[in-house]
């Protein structure tokens, strides 16, 4: 059946209505995107400064240079106070942050939250005394493939740019640019210094977010892809409150997708929805009933064609009460009631190891329910995983990465990170490490 929302869109009529513009909904909108610039200070290493008698017969002194790296991207103000969502690529390990407003001037900002899961971050401009112009959030469910939508933003530096297309599809999960797999596909022209600006649907509302592009030239080839507005919602929502991390529902059980042999074994007459390969003891899913081997269909009315499009509608779901999804159980269709509440986050224990050992400079914690989640590890993996790796410490000389597991040194097992503290400590020539990434288990031996 056809909703009053998609019989309110037609196509024109005659060639009058061919010349109507876009222009009045360029003028409301356009002063609430903004330009954000983003520096930098980053050290010149060359490795000839490292040898003394080179800088003794060169004159070149020990100090290591700087040099500022920039980047630029567009925002979008949402809250009159001052407050800017844009992408968090646009500002990741930013030392200054600026924003430009339509009307060319500039305001010094600070990073309220950084959402990496998102691809979002949310900024405050510094010492303002007045309301700004904002747009407000489009319920981005409503939007519809081939709707006419703006974008809006600074491409390459030239300067706030409105270009125009339409939605060219909905619910784009294998993109791979962010946890959240779920984006607007548009072929209005988006290049890089657009990344944060605003997708404006018709009535003049934020749709989305601009975030990537598919191009094999760097320039728009009309593939472009923005977050949809119902996951900015959420974050900004977080800032709002106070927030320094994005709280989201979690389920507590770890989904697959359902391949074509899958479909087949259960009946199914396309491989579609998420299949549930286990389930965490306690969790919201456990409680709610949720089984291995039930497959969700829908959530709260709205189907599920992948696991991706599972985690989208279930992270876009306020916080409190509870979520209806609905599950094909032994062929027969079930309802289930799962409580929307945050994953346990006590006893991460963050550390950042400093003693001489191959760990050094690396953050490291311990695997809390929520930290699986965001990870996207089963919720009884076992070890200590890197969380972060300092640039140019010893850590990063050796290769480790954020994800690592690491499950014993030296021949002792690693169960929480104060028995990695303290295995770093012992002086040893050879390190004998073993550890899982990328799901597969590497056992390497180190000079110390």
């Amino acid at each position: 059946m056809t909703s009053a929302f998609a019989q309110d869109r037609r196509v024109p009529s005659s060639a009058a209505e061919l010349r109507l513009s876009y222009a009045p909904i360029v003028q409301r909108v356009e002063p609430a995107v903004v330009n954000v610039y983003a520096a930098k200070v980053i050290q010149n290493h060359n490795p000839l400064l490292d040898d003394p008698i080179f800088r003794r017969f060169f004159g070149v002194p020990g100090q290591q240079g700087e040099q500022m790296q920039r980047s630029l991207g567009s925002g979008v103000m949402v809250d009159p106070s001052g407050l800017v969502v844009t992408n968090n690529h646009v500002i990741e390990g930013a030392d200054q942050v600026k924003v430009s407003l339509s009307d060319k001037r500039e305001f010094e900002a600070e990073i309220v939250l950084k959402d990496t899961r998102s691809d979002l971050a949310v900024l405050r401009l510094k010492n303002v005394h007045e309301k700004f112009p904002t747009l407000d959030f489009a319920n981005s469910d409503e939007l519809q493939v081939g709707d006419v939508v703006l974008a809006i933003g600074n491409p390459f530096g030239v300067g706030q740019t409105v270009t125009h297309g339409i939605i060219s599809a909905l619910a784009r999960t294998q993109v791979g640019i962010t946890d959240y797999q779920f984006f607007i596909q548009t072929d209005a022209a988006i290049n890089p210094g657009n990344s944060g600006g605003a997708l404006v649907d018709m009535t003049g509302k934020l749709a989305g977010i601009n975030t990537a592009i598919f191009s094999r030239s760097g320039g728009s080839q009309g593939i472009g892809f923005a977050i949809p507005a119902n996951m900015v919602r959420v974050v900004v929502a977080s800032a709002r409150s106070g927030g320094k991390a994005v709280k989201r529902p979690w389920l507590g059980a770890r989904l697959q997708a359902v391949t074509p042999e899958i479909a087949e074994t259960l009946g199914l007459r396309r491989p579609t929805g998420a299949l549930v390969a286990s389930i965490v003891s306690g969790s919201p899913a456990a409680r709610a009933g949720l089984k291995p081997s039930d497959l969700i269909v829908a959530i709260g009315g709205q189907p599920i064609d992948d696991p991706n499009a599972f985690d989208y509608r279930f992270a876009t779901r306020p916080l409190g009460g509870t979520a209806e999804i609905e599950v094909q159980r032994a062929g027969k269709p079930v309802k289930l009631a799962v409580p929307l509440e945050t994953a346990p986050d006590g006893g991460r224990n963050e550390i950042v190891l400093t003693t001489r050992s191959p760990f050094q400079g690396a953050k490291v914690a311990n695997i809390s329910p929520a930290l699986a989640d965001e990870m996207h590890l089963d919720a009884d993996t076992e070890g200590v995983i890197v969380v972060g790796v300092a640039d140019d410490s010893i850590s990063a000389n050796y290769g480790f990465q954020k994800g690592d597991i690491v499950l014993a040194v030296n021949g002792q097992k690693i169960s929480k990170t104060s028995d990695l503290e303290r295995v770093t400590r012992d002086e040893s020539r050879l390190w004998r490490i073993k550890l899982v990434r990328g799901g597969q288990q590497i056992n390497a031996t180190l000079g110390g």
